[in-house]
């Protein structure tokens, strides 16, 4: 099955049984691979990226990911244990920002996990995609008991007539030092609520796409009505209100949001309810982005609806004067 994202011709492919290809106009057949998990697509991730890019581009073919849904770990435990930074919509948007062709995801399930390292090459690189050349990371392992190694990698495209290249750990970046810059100190800054660290370690604003959707309308009642729209059930973002940027229809606009509960009122299900500023229309069913810029105060249960609003709008003058300091 063949989707688009919304950035130039980027396609999303899952499952495919061959080769894929799209109809009036050049497909991903014979695409050269970057392969991983790919969570977050932090600056680690982009090395592999460019990587792939660059051999795509001496080989004269598409080049895309091939990433994996759900998240192994989540496969393995039987539940969702990994707050996911980029769930598959937000990371085919990111990888999309990279330059890439498109990405193809096949479902980690039982017989995935099961197919021993031969078989995924002679399977699915070989058979099911086709491809001309396959970039990893230096720890990157595949197959069944994950048996399947770098080295052995590099084997198998020799055998099989395809290009292999292993990116060796990445210390540094034109940013600085990677020693520390992973998903999982990302995860870590994330749920403290320290969205300024998060954006340094992945190398840009963590964020969440999704449509909005209709709530019970208490901002609106409030005097400042929201975009809402529900993140994905493992995301663990700290709650609290953040100053954020919010972008739809390729226009982007300054907002103050809140990720939580709502105490003051109903403690239900966690949401995310932006105002954004400076803005009058209609956005219900459209897909947005909320990049989060700073944080701004915990979410607190207030003795009333007006002492409420009397701290909502000091969270609009702080969300006004953090994102004034970071404009570009």
């Amino acid at each position: 099955m063949l989707a688009k994202v919304s950035h130039q011709n980027f396609v999303v492919v899952h499952d495919p049984e061959g080769p894929p290809e799209l109809e009036g106009g050049v497909g991903l057949e014979g695409a050269v691979v970057a392969i991983g998990n790919f969570d977050g697509v932090h600056r680690g991730h982009k090395a592999v990226i460019a990587r792939a890019k660059a051999l795509a581009g001496r080989l004269g073919r598409p080049a895309a990911a091939l990433t994996f849904e759900p998240h192994p770990a989540d496969f393995f435990a039987g539940r969702s244990v990994v707050f996911r930074l980029t769930p598959e919509r937000a990371k085919a948007l990111a990888l999309a920002r990279l330059g890439l062709d498109g990405m193809i995801v096949l479902t980690f399930d039982a017989g995935l996990a099961g197919l021993s390292a031969e078989r995924f090459v002679a399977d699915i690189l070989v058979a099911r995609l086709g491809v001309s050349g396959v970039v990893i990371g230096y720890d990157f392992h595949f197959g069944k008991a994950r048996q399947g190694s770098p080295a052995f990698l590099v084997e198998a495209g020799r055998a099989h007539g395809f290009v292999v290249e292993v990116v060796e750990k990445v210390t540094h970046d034109d940013a600085g030092d990677l020693m520390k810059f992973n998903s999982t100190a990302t995860r870590e800054a994330l749920e403290k609520g320290d969205v300024a660290a998060g954006r340094r370690l992945l190398g840009h604003p963590y964020f969440i796409v999704g449509d909005v959707i209709h709530g019970a309308e208490l901002g609106r009642s409030l005097g400042f009505p929201t975009a809402n729209i529900l993140p994905d059930p493992s995301c663990r973002l700290r709650h609290g209100i953040y100053a954020v940027r919010l972008s739809v229809d390729g226009r982007a606009y300054d907002g103050v949001a809140n990720y939580g509960r709502r105490p003051t009122f109903d403690n239900g299900a966690a949401l995310l309810e932006t105002f954004v500023f400076d803005f009058s229309g209609d956005l219900y069913g459209k897909t947005i982005e909320v990049d989060f810029v700073g944080w701004i105060r915990g979410e607190q249960k207030f003795a009333s609806a007006e002492a409420l609003v009397a701290e909502i709008r000091k969270d609009v003058e702080r969300a006004r004067v953090l994102l004034a300091a970071t404009a570009t």
